[in-house]
């Protein structure tokens, strides 16, 4: 008899250590995969910020006709993007959508609620250094900047007005 409670609590204590054992290992996996949807929701974090730093120069600042002609060369070519410019001639002649360089957009409440991706989108500086032009752009004329974003928060593309 006391040989079978001998075998009878060694049975009872491997049970129990097995369970704890598996009741452990439950724990760690759930807070490691825990700890993992973290460290993905910061890297996207991080990963939008990263995006973002390179258009921070045009978030509501004060740049100069080159800088906006510069701007549009190096962003007109870009997928889903748009550039829009408004003139000092286009704005004293009420024009207040002024040019598309690039994909042309709908904006609604400073969102981007539509971006028309066009084979045909305009790349083309011809009229922007044409002085005689409405759509010139003047070298030394300052221009301020702001970044529009879609619904998903992503820069989708710049705006520049001419000031007078």
């Amino acid at each position: 008899m006391e040989e079978n409670t001998g075998v009878g609590i060694r049975v009872a204590a491997g049970i129990f250590l097995t369970i704890m054992l598996i009741t452990i290992v439950v724990i760690i996996t759930i807070s490691s995969q825990d700890a993992a949807k973290q460290g993905q929701t910061k890297m996207a974090a991080i990963t939008t910020q990263l995006s973002d730093t390179e258009y921070q120069t045009y978030s509501n600042t004060t740049l100069s006709g080159s800088q906006v002609l510069n701007a549009i060369r190096q962003y007109m070519n870009q997928e889903q993007f748009g550039i829009q410019v408004i003139t000092g001639k286009q704005r004293a002649g009420g024009d207040t959508v002024g040019n598309y360089y690039g994909n042309t957009f709908g904006v609604e409440s400073g969102v981007v609620t539509s971006m028309n991706i066009d084979e045909d989108k305009k790349t083309s500086l011809v009229d922007a250094e044409n002085q005689a032009s409405p759509q010139y752009i003047n070298p030394s004329g300052k221009f301020i900047s702001s970044i529009v974003r879609d619904g998903n928060n992503m820069i989708r593309a710049i705006k520049f007005v001419q000031q007078n």
